[in-house]
């Protein structure tokens, strides 16, 4: 039996499928306000004959703080992939943050070490890596900055990391991997779906950044492949190219028949912008949707290299521009049904 974290994701709804496909036993924990709709749609991607398959899973409630309800999701499991998080880069979602993420992650490895799982796969984020100076590729091995400004979501998913080797030393076989931006079908209201809608709409603006990006699909063959190897103990930086937010959506835009964006936001406009959004959200009680943290990223340039898991396991990565004509095509194909 195979237990999948995370599973009402994007991440963790094509792991899924994945994995029934070839056979597998699968289990996946869920919360009550889960919605399994977008998991569903997810499957029609890969077959019309899906709901056999969706109908295997093995669906368990429990929250990843939640650890007599976890215990139960962890009887007769063999392999782990912990694939939940929580993402947010609001100031007042610290505790939320650090409480799913690190202490959430602490209880995966306690009870793969008390059940003694056969392994344990943690996917993570290029946000818990070093930064390098003058462009000069990121790496696997450059040390992390407690110093530098991260983001609260950095912080608890290097904290959560730190839960993983713990179980390392302590016996457990890991295999970490961190993927950078993750393109892919599905979730078309929230994180990188929402950027595809929004292109569909019209997106003339774009900020001078660079980013290193992947295919979910990448993710999760690259995650499966890892499981099934000798390879413990060792982490990952899964990115297929590393380019400008202006080039990405461009080519999302030529995809989707539009005109490609051509007003730069500056770096000061997007300081001004979330200022006025904080200010906003203080004086009105609306939501805040534009933050620091994200507006320093939109306009930061990092580029990773992937030659690690290129080496490790011969592994050849979908291109950036073949992700984003399927992923379009998937979007008007079923485009919020």
């Amino acid at each position: 039996m195979i237990l999948v974290t995370g599973g009402t994701g994007l991440v963790g709804a094509h792991l899924l499928y994945s994995l029934l496909k070839e056979g597998n036993k699968v289990r996946a924990i869920h919360r009550t306000t889960s919605d399994f709709a977008s998991v569903k749609q997810v499957f029609s991607y890969y077959t019309e004959n899906w709901e056999p398959l969706f109908n295997k899973i093995e669906w368990v409630e429990a929250n990843l703080t939640d650890i007599p309800a976890l215990t139960l999701a962890f009887e007769g499991v063999e392999k782990v992939y912990h694939a939940a998080a929580y993402v947010s880069f609001h100031p007042k979602h610290f505790y939320k943050l650090k409480k799913s993420n690190i202490e959430g992650t602490a209880n995966v490895v306690n009870l793969s070490l008390f059940f003694a799982i056969k392994k344990l796969c943690h996917i993570s984020s290029v946000a818990t890596l070093g930064n390098s100076e003058h462009l000069q590729l990121i790496h696997e091995d450059l040390p992390w900055n407690p110093d530098a400004e991260n983001s609260d979501y950095s912080i608890t998913k290097y904290g959560a990391e730190m839960e993983v080797w713990r179980g390392a030393q302590e016996g457990l076989a890991t295999v970490i991997v961190n993927p950078g931006v993750i393109l892919g079908s599905g979730f078309w209201n929230s994180g990188t779906g929402a950027i595809f809608s929004k292109v569909n709409k019209g997106q003339p603006f774009f900020a001078n950044g660079e980013m290193g990006f992947v295919d979910v699909r990448d993710v999760v063959n690259i995650c499966i492949q890892l499981m099934e190897s000798p390879i413990k103990n060792e982490r990952f930086i899964l990115v297929s190219e590393n380019i400008s937010y202006k080039k990405l959506l461009s080519i999302m835009a030529l995809a989707f028949g539009k005109n490609p964006p051509k007003i730069e936001l500056k770096s000061w406009m997007l300081t001004l912008g979330w200022k006025l959004d904080f200010l906003k959200s203080a004086l009105t009680g609306s939501r805040q949707n534009l933050f620091k943290s994200t507006a320093n990223a939109m306009v930061s340039k990092k580029h990773y290299n992937n030659q690690k898991i290129k080496n490790a396991l011969g592994y050849t990565f979908i291109s950036l521009h073949e992700t984003i004509i399927n992923t379009v095509s998937n979007f008007k194909k079923t485009n919020f049904l």
